[in-house]
């Protein structure tokens, strides 16, 4: 029985479902609802941010030469309408009025709007007189970095300002900080032409990307939603996961992951779909903390799924120099492993509490179950093949009209899926306060939103085989998108023959004028983050502060690697604590990363740079889940009624799963799908790392099938370190690599395989006077006639002076000159695979040798607890 006090401190978290909208709105669309003219004016405006990114993505300026803008010219006019609105949308305070905007926030969303937009409107003057910025310039630049700041404070919160503001003071105080961050100083005018005037700060490679990418895939996500296909993730889930043990949890794991596909932002993840999942978690017996705590978890994770990462894929194409592809075929495993190793987390949990699923309202035998499953997978993957290898070979004959004849064949699959989904009933959500007594049917509820996965088929087609820029691949889904809002709802009004399709006509072009408006709101805080995190951008390329960073951890860290990977994870956590995704991925990245690639390569540790910034990006985002900050936590504590500091530190120990994965990329760089040769290494990875995943969870959790002995424990993180990390122990065998002699250079350049990487050290003197003695990752990409002109096509030239071969030349801007060779360095040694060392894997014999000792070890005791489970019943 539960007691009133109970009852009453239950009462004392819960939120109710207005209270969490206005979370949402504070976090992502701006708490402020006005009325009348005013609500009108703020709509327009969002439409029309829409329509000018949609404009500027497509190829029509160039098509008719008007209206044609360069990148700092759309990136001033980007951030322009971001502070307007920010100002509009976004209250002062607390008690602030939410239905009207006093007249001062007009004026700072005018002035700050103007401010952003005087590169644009100014553009000509400024390009006639760069760095002798006028009094006037100067006037914009100072009041517009502090309506930036004000804008950041209303939308993102005070730690983002706290941290740009600190950044600005050591910009004009350098002499006089401490002796290894001290820095010569700048004048008003050199830091504020710098910061504003220029696009090496507030204007830099985050808001570029920001304007050219993030909108188009954040508008995508808002239409996506607006549709239903949210709704249709959820339901999908519910029907096909909900009748296991723990069901709705395991569904709470997969709905998540298929909102994090199209949603920039965990808040709004974990309101979507936690307002539905979590009281069924709760209804089959979960604490109310867990059920938070799961959707918490899942939702932050949708942040590292491809193909949006919560924005950051497209930071990370600019700052590591890679195609988008790349990095979705990098971030792909390690992304799914964590919900892996999360869905398992959930099942364990089902285990330990001896929870069962929601029933169907007519049971289905298993046979059936597995061949609808089948059945469904088989389609999807038969459907996948006829579109990659018919549309293949529609290009082949049908050359330049192949785009209108696969445009065709959609709309055709459209019409036809639309047709076949009219044949079931509407999904509809059930009110958070609805107890739901049956799973909806399995059949029915995947049929009736099929049409959702065509705009999605329609955005990665475009990327990975037509392989057009992310913007452009954006642009034509999102136009296939907004035409499905207009139509769909007349389409079903037609072929269900419920009649009023003028009415349906009207209400989609509705749904679209929503959609646009909701995408442009929720770009909001994103514009306002990536321009905040380019005065830390800004600070690191004028003040040398990242240099300062790299000799203050190597001092804390004492040249020691596993305790400098610590320290910069640790540094990462309480940078993005209070940060959006972008601004975070923006700031670690731009501090910690180049300490990872610079001291890294002075022990030995030579990985390729996209698994450093996976590596920052990871730990910036457990920031997310972290308490006190994580607002996600907040979020799913009020639709839980459990208390919000318990549920984000249960949420922060589910995460661990996800911690444990940079270190293991960054020492075994094939779990990002680096140097893997063949299908069956391939395979082996996957698998491997997902089994490492589960036993990590079951290993932290206590529990493997029955309740774990410290031991027992110890030993399934003896075979999650194996599996993840099998080079370790075969180190210790046989040498990794041997040595070779520089003049063997040219030779190794021939012989190395296309795309491959080839290890060499290096010595000399930099240009600042520091002895350098680090290894470098050469990577030398396709084959060439020869090894100069390899060598030559990653911007390098060597010349051989008898035994010795140094750096000749680094051609500016080039991948040799990221890797920080310069002209003099003398290359000391080269360093290949050994040729007797077997491979690594063989080390996961012993570690499943070992998994199966535990499993032996437990198999008893799970038998006397069945024993134990059924005798009661059998007594009854």
């Amino acid at each position: 029985m539960t007691r009133p006090d109970e009852n009453k401190d239950k009462a004392s978290f819960e939120l109710s479902d207005e209270e969490l909208k206005k979370i949402v709105a504070e976090a992502d669309t701006g708490g402020r609802k006005p009325t009348g003219f005013t609500a009108q004016l703020l709509l327009m405006v969002a439409l029309a941010w829409s329509l000018f990114q949609l404009w500027i993505a497509s190829p029509l300026p160039f098509s008719l030469g008007v209206f044609v803008f360069n990148d700092t010219e759309s990136r001033a006019i980007h951030l322009g309408f971001a502070i307007f609105l920010a100002f509009a949308a976004y209250p002062a305070l607390k008690r602030s009025p939410r239905d009207y905007v006093p007249v001062q926030d007009w004026v700072f969303a005018a002035v700050g709007a103007f401010c952003a937009a005087y590169l644009f409107i100014f553009y000509k003057e400024l390009a006639g007189r760069p760095g002798t910025p006028t009094d006037m310039d100067l006037v914009a630049a100072v009041i517009g970095m502090i309506l930036l700041l004000e804008a950041a404070r209303r939308a993102l919160g005070l730690p983002m300002v706290i941290l740009a503001a600190v950044f600005m003071i050591y910009i004009f105080f350098g002499p006089y900080m401490p002796e290894v961050i001290a820095h010569r100083g700048a004048s008003l005018a050199k830091g504020m032409s710098h910061m504003w005037l220029t696009t090496e700060g507030v204007f830099g490679v985050a808001v570029g990307v920001s304007a050219s990418f993030i909108f188009l895939f954040v508008l995508f996500g808002a239409l996506l939603e607006t549709a239903g296909a949210g709704a249709y993730f959820i339901k999908a889930a519910i029907a096909l996961l909900g009748h296991m043990r723990g069901g709705p949890a395991k569904a709470a794991v997969v709905a998540s992951a298929s909102t994090g596909l199209i949603s920039g932002s965990s808040i709004a993840n974990v309101v979507t779909t936690g307002t539905f999942t979590i009281p069924l978690m709760k209804s089959v017996g979960y604490r109310a903390d867990k059920a938070a705590s799961v959707e918490v978890a899942s939702s932050v994770n949708g942040q590292i799924m491809p193909p949006v990462m919560g924005a950051a894929a497209f930071l990370m194409v600019e700052y590591v120099g890679i195609t988008y592809v790349q990095v979705m075929k990098h971030a792909i495993l390690p992304a799914l492993i964590s919900y892996i190793a999360l869905y398992y987390i959930v099942h364990l949990e089902a285990l330990k509490m001896d929870l069962q699923g929601l029933p169907r309202r007519e049971p289905l035998p298993w046979q059936r179950a597995v061949t609808s499953m089948v059945a469904t997978v088989s389609g999807l993957v038969i459907l996948s093949a006829v579109i990659y290898w018919g549309f293949g070979w529609l290009k082949t004959v049908f050359g330049e009209s192949a785009f209108l004849v696969i445009g065709l064949l959609m709309l055709g699959a459209y019409v036809g899926l639309v047709r076949y989904a009219a044949k079931f009933p509407e999904l509809h959500m059930e009110k958070p306060d609805e107890k739901m007594e049956y799973l909806p049917e399995i059949g029915p509820t995947l049929k009736s939103g099929l049409h959702f996965l065509l705009p999605v088929a329609a955005l990665i087609w475009n990327l990975m085989v037509e392989q057009l820029s992310p913007a452009l691949s954006a642009f034509w889904a999102t136009l296939f998108l907004m035409f499905i809002l207009v139509t769909q709802r007349p389409l079903f009004a037609l072929f269900r023959g419920t009649g009023n399709v003028g009415a349906a006509t009207q209400q989609g072009f509705s749904d679209l004028f929503t959609g646009l408006v909701t995408g442009a709101r929720n770009m909001i805080g994103i514009a306002i983050a990536t321009a905040t995190a380019g005065v830390i951008v800004g600070t690191v390329t004028l003040t040398g502060i990242g240099l300062a960073m790299t000799e203050l951890v190597e001092v804390l860290s004492g040249g020691n690697l596993m305790i400098m990977l610590i320290l910069v994870a640790v540094i990462c956590l309480i940078l993005g604590m209070g940060l959006p995704t972008t601004a975070n991925y923006i700031v670690v990245s731009t501090l910690m990363a180049p300490v990872i690639v610079e001291l890294g390569a002075q022990t030995g540790l030579l990985v390729p740079l996209i698994a450093v910034h996976m590596f920052v990006f990871y730990f910036g985002l457990m920031a997310d889940v972290t308490p006190p900050v994580g607002l996600a936590s907040y979020a799913a504590a009020g639709i839980a009624k459990s208390e919000p500091m318990r549920t984000g530190l249960t949420a922060f120990g589910y995460s661990a799963r996800t911690a444990i994965l940079p270190f293991m990329f960054i020492f075994n760089t094939q779990l990002l799908l680096i140097g893997i040769d063949n299908t069956f290494q391939l395979v082996l990875t996957i698998v491997s790392a997902t089994v490492a995943s589960m036993m990590f969870a079951a290993a932290t959790q206590g529990y493997f099938i029955a309740k774990s002995r410290l031991h027992e424990s110890l030993l399934l993180l003896l075979v999650t370190f194996t599996l993840f990390r099998p080079g370790y122990w075969m180190d210790m065998l046989y040498p990794p690599y041997e040595e070779l002699p520089p003049t063997e250079l040219s030779r190794l350049v021939d012989e190395t395989p296309r795309n491959g990487n080839l290890r060499v050290w290096v010595e000399g003197m930099s240009l600042e006077g520091q002895d350098i003695s680090k290894g470098v990752l050469l990577p030398l990409g396709e084959k060439a006639a020869s090894a100069r002109e390899r060598l030559g096509a990653m911007g390098l030239t060597v010349m051989a002076l008898g035994d010795q071969v140094q750096v000749g030349a680094v051609r500016f801007g080039s991948q040799a000159e990221k890797l920080g060779l310069e002209q003099g360095y003398t290359i000391t040694a080269i360093e290949i695979p050994s040729g007797e060392r077997p491979a690594k894997e063989w080390m996961f014999v012993p570690a499943f040798v070992l998994l199966g000792l535990v499993y032996a070890m437990q198999k008893p005791r799970q038998r006397r607890k069945e024993a134990e489970r059924v005798k009661p019943q059998s007594t009854r």
